[in-house]
């Protein structure tokens, strides 16, 4: 115990409790991470309490060991690049496609993906952003969402409902994306994906849903013939979301990636189903 003093009182017993220094050790992510806080303590019933500003600097202290170990921009690194430019995270959001609310949380403690944490660095380290995982486009929210919308059109299937997984859209996506990128040079949307056990999917979906469930489709730049055409020999391919599921998992662009990883977007040449 180092440098302790007299607080409140305990709430189980009432006694006076004491501020003192810890240091510990938490499980996060499957991570051991290390942190140190001071603390309320209580020597009758041998428990520990922490305020709020208390708890947010622990929270704080983990987000950003976290980030550090796994190579993710820390808040304060997104907070100070973003300054550099003179972008409020208005701006920021607007470029990137996604919501302000989103910013907000990334440069507090809320740890972003590592798709998401491509994203921001490629609007503030410029050249950070590797082109194969991305299409040779920026990822655009809203044009994820036009996509699915207008498989739904001439599918006439819903695709998107709210807390899905995707794993139907996101298979349509992704052939679209691939076919794009294969035929005119540039995907459709700009997503990465990633190989899991349920096939192509958009890679950390989860970050993802709700900003395309919120994404306003005629603010970004609509789709092009080409595109469209793209959209319309998919779907006639695979008028039923089962049948591209089942086509997504014979594609050797998937098979040959191992599980968790990102499937390239120079994979697209050796698509088979489409």
């Amino acid at each position: 115990m180092n440098n302790t003093t007299i607080t409140n009182a305990c709430p189980i017993c009432d006694a006076t409790m004491e501020t003192r220094e810890v240091t510990k050790t938490v499980t996060f992510r499957d991570m051991e991470i290390g942190y140190s806080a001071e603390l309320s303590y209580c020597r009758t019933c041998e428990i520990e309490a922490g305020d709020i500003t208390q708890t947010a600097s622990i929270q704080k202290q983990i987000s950003n060991k976290y980030r550090e170990a796994e190579a993710l921009m820390s808040g304060e690194e997104i907070k100070r690049l973003r300054a550099e430019k003179g972008w409020s995270q208005a701006t920021l959001a607007e470029q990137m496609g996604v919501g302000i609310a989103s910013i907000k949380r990334w440069e507090n403690v809320e740890i972003q993906s590592r798709s998401m944490d491509n994203h921001l660095r490629h609007h503030l380290q410029p050249g950070t952003c590797c082109s194969d995982y991305t299409g040779n486009r920026d990822l655009s929210i809203a044009r994820i969402k036009l996509v699915i919308n207008t498989f739904e059109r001439k599918l006439e299937k819903t695709l998107l409902v709210k807390g899905d997984k995707l794993l139907f859209a996101a298979k349509y996506l992704w052939y679209a994306d691939m076919l794009a990128f294969r035929d005119l040079g540039r995907s459709m949307t700009g997503a990465t994906y990633a190989a899991i056990t349920f096939g192509p999917q958009l890679n950390n979906y989860r970050d993802l849903v709700d900003e395309i469930m919120q994404a306003d489709v005629a603010s970004v730049e609509q789709l092009s013939k080409e595109e469209e055409q793209i959209i319309e020999v998919i779907s006639v391919k695979f008028p039923v979301p089962q049948q591209v599921y089942d086509a997504a998992h014979r594609e050797k662009a998937w098979k040959r990636q191992s599980i968790g990883s990102i499937i390239p977007y120079s994979k697209s040449r050796i698509l088979e189903e489409v």
